[in-house]
């Protein structure tokens, strides 16, 4: 495992040149790797697997109520030979990927936990569930190995980045050692599901960190600040168009790019003098205002509030009808039907319609 310094800290790294796609098949050949749940990160983790040679099969919830049955089919899986029920595939699995929402893993777990017979694995690409044992009542037997691979990135990049190549960032995290080969069946998991890199971490670091980011800077943060920006731009007499553009377009379609190639400051060097001397100057404005509200954050992931905020709310039978509701009035609020408006006149996009 390679030693790595990050601003001053080694970390320890485990890249596909160290831990090869042959060497990942060789620990699992012997392996039946069962997927549970095919929604976000399910389908591609799947998929990937099955390309690099891993016996997979998947799990899924009655065919009759899921729509994620119909979808496995569509991707390949074959009912009764590497489709089945969650039982079914709990049944046959040496490594268990326990990937449903977090909701369901808690709703689910008295169905699943009677299957993870000694010697077996549990595997999640979260931590949520083993970190908030308390609230979710997922306490695993003694007798498996738990541990992690979490992509850095939606099922969609997981398996965009598999096919082309580049691989994603993972973490991954050993939490309980119960065979003397759960480090090695990670690792393997991890180059199996297409990871470029490995980052080691435990489960409570990796869902403080991801619970933090999905609400911050990730998410939360982001939609909060570029409506503040929108909405102060437009009180002030500016159009639609040129607030959406000067708040969302221009971060999305140039200067985000320009981060994600070669950093902040690279892009700072690449704007002119009038933009770089404004935004050096206001950073620390932001920063000192939004920091309180990162802390606060924090303490309600490390306390468990957010977890049971989330527990309390996928758990009701309406649910889905009130995330609809919320995201329709996102949707057509005035900032994003701006949105829909100015991303249908991008170059690209009128091509399409020609």
């Amino acid at each position: 495992m390679a030693k790595m310094i990050f601003s001053g800290v080694e970390e320890e790294v485990v890249t596909r040149e160290e831990f090869p796609l042959e060497k990942a098949r060789q620990v699992l050949k012997n392996e039946t790797v069962a997927v549970l749940g095919y929604g976000v990160q399910g389908p591609a983790q799947a998929m990937n697997m099955r390309d690099n040679g891993i016996n997979v099969i998947v799990g899924v919830g009655d065919k009759n109520k899921y729509p994620d049955w119909a979808k496995a089919e569509k991707d390949g899986w074959v009912p009764g030979k590497t489709l089945f029920s969650v039982e079914e595939a709990c049944e046959k699995g040496t490594i268990i990927q326990y990937l449903m929402s977090d909701a369901a893993q808690k709703l689910l777990w008295n169905t699943v936990k009677p299957y993870l017979t000694k010697g077996k694995a549990l595997y999640f690409s979260h931590g949520f569930s083993i970190v908030y044992k308390d609230q979710t009542g997922v306490i695993p037997p003694a007798d498996i190995d738990v541990i992690m691979v979490a992509p850095k990135g939606s099922g969609t990049s997981v398996r965009a980045n598999f096919l082309d190549g580049s691989g994603i960032n993972s973490s991954f995290a050993v939490e309980q050692d119960a065979t003397g080969k759960a480090l090695d069946r990670t690792l393997a998991l991890g180059i199996a599901v297409g990871s470029g890199y490995l980052f080691r971490t435990t489960f409570k670091h990796e869902v403080y960190s991801d619970l933090t980011g999905e609400r911050g800077v990730l998410m939360g943060a982001l939609a909060g600040i570029m409506e503040a920006q929108y909405a102060t731009l437009r009180s002030h007499g500016h159009s639609p168009s040129e607030s959406f553009n000067e708040t969302v377009e221009e971060l999305t379609q140039s200067l985000i790019r320009l981060v994600g190639a070669n950093g902040m400051d690279w892009m700072y060097a690449n704007c002119s003098t009038t933009a770089q001397r404004g935004a050096l100057d206001w950073r620390h404005e932001f920063r000192k205002a939004t920091e309180p509200v990162f802390e606060r954050l924090y303490k309600s992931v490390e306390s468990g509030e957010e977890t049971r905020i989330v527990l309390e709310a996928n758990s009701k039978p309406d649910y889905q009808i009130g995330l609809n509701r919320e995201l329709k009035e996102m949707r057509e609020s005035d900032l994003w039907t701006a949105g829909a408006m100015v991303r249908s006149l991008r170059p690209e996009n009128q091509k399409k319609g020609n």
